[in-house]
């Protein structure tokens, strides 16, 4: 089957990079006492020198009632961190990509069953991985790659840190990490490469969404940057998110301190002030708090932000539901009583997980601090924006039990 043509977009509109409405913690359901534990709390990690400095926003019933900055922009400078620093936000660009391959879900360019290959032959024949006392052997797929492996993790595909066997060696060797390459040449390198399990076998955290990042521009026939800045960034009017940070803004860029302040070891993130070669869809946007909530207040009004409706409403739900059906995870990626959706870790019990939340709630974060979550149950989305990859894991679970506290 081949691609299918390109087809006019739905109208779009630019809106003006407005705040979103804002509102006293009290008048939507807050204790502003509670959020200013969480600010006392923020202050003190970044005077005792755990954090350079973090963005915080939280809206309940569509409106921000907690939006504050703490600590120093970057460490080398005596900057107080502003509320529209600009962050490296790493994983946290796979729902925005995941969201626009769902556009063009919606305009009846692809469906969620397609193999992969119909648009990238790069996959047409795929292999998986066998390992026989430390050696690897490959044998025939079972079936092909899906557009859904790729969105729920389920395509055996993985990333090279995520393990030691040939296999992850291999990645290493085809150097699919490089920043130095297009999206083209990394999902014909992932292409030539074995499967690490048999498609839909289980969840493994990977690559996929690069490749769902190239598989937008084969069908678009525009690069990435571009399809996201016009469908889905400018109709938001989130005017700080993209690729690469311009030239006018760099002095708004968040920096990690140069080593970690707990383990020693040096820290080093990515070069956003030059454009991007590589615009990985798994993991190289920049964003602000503001811009991100932004994002998030779409999520959670079933797709439409403001007057400007982005994605469906069943879409959406569909994108929040579980995919995974009790297929095996890794569990210090998705945690106790959680699923995966379209793009989206999903809660599934109100228990089991050691932090609260609602049933349905969906979140995901990046590797250097940063993390959101919505919860359609409350009417509440959160963003915390740090740049310290050592404490992202701390400060998750530190800032979601502090701003459900405050409910």
């Amino acid at each position: 089957m081949t691609t299918p043509p390109p087809t006019a977009p739905l109208p779009t509109t630019s809106l003006p990079a407005a705040p979103l409405p804002t509102a006293n913690p009290e008048d939507v359901g807050l204790s502003a006492s509670a959020l200013t534990r969480l600010s006392h709390t923020l202050e003190d990690r970044v005077a005792r020198g755990h954090i350079p400095g973090a963005v915080a926003l939280v809206t309940r019933h569509g409106k921000v009632a907690f939006h504050q900055a703490f600590g120093r922009l970057d460490p080398a400078r005596d900057v107080p961190m502003p509320l529209d620093a600009i962050f490296r936000i790493y994983s946290m660009t796979k729902p925005l990509v995941s969201v626009a391959v769902m556009l063009l879900c919606e305009e009846g360019r692809l469906l969620l069953g397609d193999p992969i290959h119909r648009y990238l032959p790069e996959f047409a024949r795929p292999r998986v991985a066998v390992f026989t006392s430390g050696a690897m052997e490959t044998t025939d797929a079972r079936r092909a790659v899906t557009v859904q492996d790729l969105l729920r993790h389920t395509s055996g595909l993985t990333y090279e840190f995520r393990g030691n066997t040939p296999l992850h060696k291999a990645y290493l060797e085809a150097r699919v990490h490089r920043l130095r390459q297009t999206n083209q040449e990394q999902a014909a390198a992932l292409g030539g490469l074995p499967l690490l399990f048999q498609p839909g076998a289980r969840w493994e955290y990977s690559r996929s969404t690069d490749v769902l990042g190239r598989l937008v521009e084969v069908i678009s026939g525009q690069a990435l940057g571009q399809f996201l800045a016009e469908r889905i960034l400018q109709p938001m009017g989130m005017q700080d998110t993209g690729f690469a940070v311009p030239d006018p803004h760099h002095d708004r860029i968040a920096e990690p301190f140069p080593s970690d302040p707990e383990g020693g070891t040096k820290v080093a993130l990515l070069d956003v002030r030059r454009p991007a070669i590589f615009e990985s869809g798994g993991g190289g946007m920049v964003s602000t708090a503001m811009d991100y909530a932004r994002f998030l207040h779409m999520l959670l009004n079933g797709g439409t932000f403001g007057h400007t409706p982005l994605l469906g409403r069943k879409t959406i739900e569909l994108m929040t539901a579980d995919h995974l059906g009790g297929l095996d995870a890794s569990p210090e990626l998705l945690p106790p009583g959680h699923g995966f959706g379209l793009g989206f870790a999903v809660r599934l019990a109100a228990g089991m997980a050691p932090f609260p939340g609602s049933v349905g709630s969906y979140f995901w974060g990046g590797v250097a601090g940063t993390t959101f979550w919505v919860d359609p149950a409350e009417r509440l989305t959160a963003v915390l924006m740090i740049q310290a990859p050592g404490q992202r894991e701390h400060y998750r679970v530190l800032f979601r039990d502090m701003v459900y506290a405050a409910l």
